[in-house]
């Protein structure tokens, strides 16, 4: 049996009462290699699931089990497994830390009854947890934080304890206190003390965790922390604070009765620390789990859901497409119970299963509560809330924006077609991947959080849908417009035998502003050209105008026909299209034609000190900066608000997140198209042109 803090048989005189429960759910969340995927195995070898603890360096954990996470040696999509606890049924969802994997991590915290941020006790490293505490706190997601690995000397959890509430919006409260080898801050924990209960436990080696009395070093630090934790908890409650007031040293059955209802409602941090590979604190978890975790009523409310007669609803977070099964979705019941043969929506309920890692077992009822998979359901979506008679009204976010994208092409010809559906099927799966069929370019484009996701992605398509892809740099969508008016004329003759080709149009160019996008017109008079001819004339300037003079289509033109002649035999619609074309192509290159590159507008958000870096950023990639102010709802967070051109933003979301420690991000869009011209403009048309005289 693991080394843990307490027996899970050991009873405690002191301990909350028990209650009745459902089937509740823990996310494991936190940053990249804090030992969310350790502490699984920990938890699920507490309770007895798995008899052998696996080790993330062998490979042979439940979690990280799919190729890609083997081959990388991190978890790229969250791992489900249920387990029970004292006669409790439990779900733990470990998550990827990778904020390239973060979308998982959304999905999961959404329908979990509480998460648990997993953090090294590093203070330096606390930034890389601001994100998810960020979106823990807008979501009002009950959790509370275990600091991982305080195995070895030199661990100052204070330290990492002020570290922590500088990015968390909840106040944090610390539930216990470390007991050391000796009297250094810097000596190995070697147990710790409940502040609540007011117990001592020390930590064995491969036994549970032994009760030992209270050592006096720690007795005024204890004090000193429980009187910390009570005004924390005072704060939201008149008669605890009242007793505080009074010196009435409240009941303990109070304290847990608090702590309940604060974590509940989110309005409270709790802290914990163990190690997960040395089964430290484990057990300590589990109970403070038990007694303190909110049921599923908290979770349906919070997501906009009042089951008033028990009527069946389940939320659908994670969809995947399997080999054998199709279709598979993760759903978590949020009221009612789900049997095989019910239905949600159109679909029926058959094969339902619970999920153990990459493991199905079978399942023919689950009460709320309940993570179930439902294969082979064609109508369910990652996000949606179901009940039997379709989709209901719920909340649930949007997910992450694009910040990295990469082309993509098939090697073998016949290929596309299937692409687009494997692509589609990624996309389905995780929520922050999307592709596009760029217009301006004719490029394939998959976008998503960093080039480890999209890494990720095409190691899927090549593992399970068989494709071969070659990923490519995105193409900018240039484009062209003209400085000044001009005219010219197009003139298409053609005699091959029998009826000939001829057509003769003048047209007028004329600059337009930017974003007017192309206008035709013409002031035919005394029928110079027939009228059925006008249309032609029209096709073939559009045509045209697909390449300009430098390569790039033509934009913000006004196009005049004034002129031109006909021939009552040897006119045509083919003509007069190719007599267009001609003199669009001669006017153009006499009306200084310009180079456009389109322009998008970013509001990136970090942390305010490490404003001034990213500012340095977008400035030596040609950003012009329009400002920046405190980010609405984000304590201690700036966001600055930077026109760039879309050529210069290939990689930036790597170089923000490394200035960052991984924290920084942004959203985009369209702004409009800018004159470029010089050096740097004759490097984009000469690149361009190559290909062309290969040709």
């Amino acid at each position: 049996m693991p080394s843990s803090t307490t027996s899970a048989n050991t009873t405690n005189a002191n301990a909350p009462t028990a209650r009745t429960t459902t089937a509740r759910c823990a996310a494991l969340v936190g940053p990249y290699s804090s030992g969310k995927t350790s502490l699984l195995e920990s938890l699920l070898t507490a309770t007895g699931r798995v008899h052998r603890k696996g080790s993330v360096g062998d490979g042979t954990t439940i979690g990280d089990a799919s190729p890609e996470a083997r081959e990388r040696h991190m978890s790229t999509e969250l791992t489900v497994a249920q387990t029970t606890y004292l006669d409790e049924e439990w779900h733990f969802i470990d998550c990827p830390g990778s904020v390239d994997f973060a979308q998982d991590a959304r999905e999961a915290a959404m329908i979990c009854d509480v998460a648990i941020v997993v953090v090294e006790p590093d203070p330096t490293r606390v930034m890389t947890a601001a994100p998810i505490l960020k979106f823990l706190d807008r979501n009002r997601i009950p959790h509370l934080i275990f600091i991982n690995k305080t195995d070895h000397g030199g661990i100052r959890l204070q330290n990492s304890l002020d570290a922590l509430q500088s990015v968390s919006e909840r106040p944090l409260v610390l539930r216990e206190i470390p007991i050391r080898d000796g009297k250094d801050p810097d000596d190995p924990i070697t147990g710790f003390v409940d502040v609540v209960s007011q117990r001592a436990y020390q930590y064995l080696d491969g036994q549970p965790s032994k009760l030992i009395a209270l050592p006096a070093s720690a007795k005024n630090r204890e004090a000193k922390t429980r009187d910390g934790l009570l005004e924390a908890l005072a704060d939201y409650d008149d008669n605890l604070l009242e007793q505080i007031l009074e010196d009435q040293a409240p009941a303990t059955e109070t304290i847990y009765e608090n702590l309940e209802r604060d974590l509940a409602e989110d309005l409270i941090a709790p802290v914990f620390f163990g190690s997960a590979e040395q089964d430290h604190g484990i057990i300590r978890l589990l109970k403070a789990l038990r007694h303190e975790a909110p049921n599923a009523d908290v979770c349906a409310h919070r997501l906009g859901l009042e089951p008033q007669d028990g009527s069946n609803a389940v939320q659908i977070f994670k969809t995947v497409h399997l080999p054998h099964a199709g279709r598979f979705c993760y759903g978590r019941v949020l009221s009612g119970q789900i049997k095989n043969g019910d239905t949600l929506g159109r679909d029926k309920i058959a094969g339902m299963c619970q999920i153990f890692g990459d493991k199905h077992e079978k399942r023919d009822q689950a009460p709320t509560g309940t993570i179930i998979g439902l294969p082979r359901v064609d109508h369910l979506r990652t996000g949606s809330l179901w009940g039997p008679d379709g989709a209901l009204d719920h909340l649930w976010p949007d997910p992450l924006p694009p910040l990295y994208e990469i082309g993509l092409d098939v090697t073998k010809p016949g290929d596309d077609v299937k692409l687009t559906e494997a692509l589609r099927h990624l996309c389905e799966q995780d929520r922050s991947l999307s592709f596009i069929h760029n217009d301006g370019t004719g490029q394939l484009v998959l976008r998503g959080q960093g080039d480890i996701h999209l890494q990720a992605a095409l190691g899927q398509l090549t593992n399970r849908y068989h494709l071969e892809v070659e990923a490519k740099p995105v193409l900018t969508a240039y484009q062209e417009t003209i400085r000044k008016p001009s005219q010219a004329r197009g003139r298409y003759k053609k005699q091959t035998g029998g009826h000939g080709q001829f057509g003769d149009a003048l047209i007028e160019l004329k600059p337009l502003g930017r974003g007017a996008g192309f206008i035709f017109s013409e002031r035919i008079v005394g029928g110079a050209i027939p009228r059925q001819y006008i249309s032609a004339v029209e096709k073939g300037v559009r045509d045209g105008m697909r390449v300009g003079p430098l390569g790039f289509p033509v934009i913000d033109v006004e196009i005049e026909l004034i002129d031109g002649t006909f021939h009552a035999v040897d006119s045509s619609d083919q003509a007069f299209q190719m007599a267009a074309r001609i003199a669009v192509a001669d006017a153009l290159r006499d009306a200084q034609p310009v180079l456009l590159e389109p322009i998008e507008r970013y509001a990136v958000s970090i942390p305010s000190e490490f404003t001034s870096k990213a500012q340095r950023l977008v400035s030596t990639r040609r950003g012009q900066i329009q400002g920046f102010n405190a980010k609405d709802g984000w304590q201690g967070w700036d966001e600055i608000d930077v026109q760039m051109p879309a050529s210069e933003t290939g990689d930036m979301v790597m170089e923000l997140r490394s200035l960052t420690q991984g924290t920084g991000f942004f959203t985009r869009r369209y702004s409009h198209m800018q004159e470029l011209a010089g050096k740097h403009a004759d490097m984009i048309v000469s690149a361009n042109q190559k290909p062309q005289r290969k040709s």
